[in-house]
């Protein structure tokens, strides 16, 4: 088992990666709001960052991105690569995102059977 992590900076393509990666076969993901450091750095009026820089930061970019934590088995990276590739595009380029993996040696409390996903939306009142 592996645990993939992507950064994605693409949040507009968030919904198709994650349909995406369901119709994969790899159906969870704990998904965490992030935001880089040079950024973060930009937010707080840090003196670290020189003012050109900072302007490069300030436009109207979105500023943060989401960080994609999913257990996978160790034969569904590559499927989980051409998904990513597919719908976020090329990591090589700027402004996309970055994907890594850690081997996991223990991991407990991981439903191997997760069903589809229900929908949980109220029925209409004239449904009742």
């Amino acid at each position: 088992m592996k645990l993939m992590v992507l950064i994605l900076n693409k949040l507009e393509s968030m919904e198709y990666l994650l349909e995406g990666l369901i119709a994969a076969g790899i159906n969870g993901a704990t998904i965490v709001e992030s935001s880089g450091m040079a950024m973060t750095l930009s937010k707080l009026d840090s003196s670290f960052i020189s003012a050109s820089i900072r302007a490069l930061f300030s436009s109207s970019i979105d500023e943060d991105n989401r960080t994609i934590l999913s257990v996978i088995k160790d034969d569904q990276l590559e499927i989980a690569r051409k998904v990513i590739y597919s719908t976020v595009g090329d990591l090589s380029m700027p402004n996309t995102g970055v994907l890594f993996t850690i081997p996991i040696d223990f991991a407990e409390g991981i439903n191997k059977n997760r069903g589809p996903i229900i929908s949980t939306a109220a029925p209409d009142d004239e449904d009742k």
